[in-house]
């Protein structure tokens, strides 16, 4: 899979792309990375790239000449070879695993990173949709960019040395996932539920969907409300209730 991003700091992204399974997916080409900088494409012979906004206000925008620019020639180099163009921004859509899934289907995504007070409108214009990690400000996109670029390559076969291992964790099926433990069995007195040493692979799977379904109503109501649960699993949880009362 293609990613293209266009930062003003492609310098963010060094060590993160060098570093463990996404320097090991990338030299295994299983992801093609381009960083690419606005001010490249910048005209004049300071290659400015931002401006004061008209109308006033506070802070600089990212001016829509160079980005652009970059944008149109990252089409002609993939030649005609399509993408997704995506805007990371705190005014986008909050971004889940669901969007992980189903970006990670596209052949190749653009990411562009905006700074200072964000991008020209004429560049939103431009964007297939816009991506947002919560509701809360940074000082620019590479972050979320570094976020949905890792979640997405997850997603993408022989990325994880366990590619079953996706399907079994928070949030794909719409809850969060059970405790895990490992060795020793008892750390501090502290020890591991009896169930997982039983060997009962049948009630070790019961017990763990019972605690996502626990964890998840007590953690995060706003997932439990949209939660699809089946008849065995509310029968699960009257039990485990009961259990506590």
């Amino acid at each position: 899979m293609r990613f293209e991003i266009l930062t003003l700091f492609p310098e963010i992204f060094g060590s993160f792309l060098a570093t463990g399974l996404m320097s090991k997916a990338r030299d295994a080409k299983l992801l093609e990375i381009e960083l690419i900088s606005p001010r490249t494409f910048a005209t004049d012979k300071h290659r400015t790239v931002d401006d004061a906004p008209y109308g006033g206000g506070s802070g600089m925008l990212m001016q829509p000449g160079p980005l652009v620019a970059a944008l149109e020639h990252l089409d002609s180099a993939r030649a005609g070879a399509s993408t997704r163009r995506v805007l990371l921004t705190p005014q986008g859509v909050p971004f889940t695993q669901a969007a992980a899934r189903r970006l990670s289907a596209e052949p190749c995504l653009t990411f562009v990173c905006g700074r200072y007070e964000g991008v020209d409108e004429r560049v939103r214009a431009r964007m297939d949709e816009e991506i947002s990690l919560g509701d809360f400000v940074l000082l620019g996109g590479e972050v979320g960019a570094m976020a949905v670029l890792e979640a997405v390559s997850r997603l993408l076969p022989g990325v994880l040395g366990n590619d079953a291992s996706v399907e079994d964790e928070s949030h794909v099926a719409g809850l969060l996932e059970y405790p895990q433990y490992t060795r020793p069995a008892d750390f501090r007195g502290e020890p591991v539920p009896a169930i997982l040493l039983s060997g009962d692979h049948g009630a070790i799977a019961r017990w763990r969907r019972g605690q996502a379904l626990l964890r998840t109503r007590t953690r995060r109501p706003d997932l439990w409300n949209e939660a699809s649960l089946s008849a065995e699993d509310q029968k699960l949880l009257r039990e485990l209730d009961l259990e506590d009362a």
